[in-house]
């Protein structure tokens, strides 16, 4: 190869060596906080016993369970919807397992306090469900997934739900 084609050459190895194939860029600085992924998983089945409770005959209904297995979100509103102007509201009716023990402090509100954040970003919300646990309209401000942290009388669950543009 002559001294030219060694010229042409050398600045189209450097540049392959700083790309990866078929990678896509990130940023410099990612959220360190925001969490990626999303496992919202919807179940179509039954709802479990412990929160069929005021349900008659089928109990299968749109619903995701807490991680952890706490708290469960009966989705009325299937699809979750940003904008949504006719049809259902983001009805969720939120059940929560029977505690096992009583609550590990006695004076903790009973309000259920949903911090949400929005996959990938820094974009947090919070809701609050009077009372705790129960019927309630929650509604996100941009479609995507949410992670949401649940915290209601001493009790702490975690889930991801996914809210369409409408």
């Amino acid at each position: 190869m002559g001294a030219w084609g060694r010229l042409l050459l050398a600045p189209v190895v450097l540049l392959a060596g700083c790309t990866a194939a078929g990678a896509p860029a990130t940023p410099a600085t990612p959220a360190a906080s925001a969490p990626t992924g999303c496992a919202a998983r919807v179940e179509e089945g039954r709802l479990p016993d412990w929160a069929d409770a005021g349900f008659s005959g089928d109990t299968r209904a749109p619903h995701v369970f807490g991680a952890e297995g706490e708290i469960v979100a009966v989705l009325f509103g299937q699809p979750l919807a940003v904008g949504r102007t006719d049809g259902p509201s983001n009805k969720i009716l939120w059940v929560a397992r029977p505690a096992a023990t009583p609550s590990p402090d006695p004076n903790a509100p009973a309000t259920l306090v949903i911090t949400a954040t929005l996959d990938g970003t820094t974009t947090r919300v919070t809701r609050e469900v009077a009372g705790g646990p129960g019927p309630s309209i929650v509604d996100m401000p941009r479609a995507g997934c949410w992670h949401l942290e649940l915290r209601w009388s001493g009790r702490a669950d975690t889930m991801d739900l996914v809210y369409v543009a409408a």
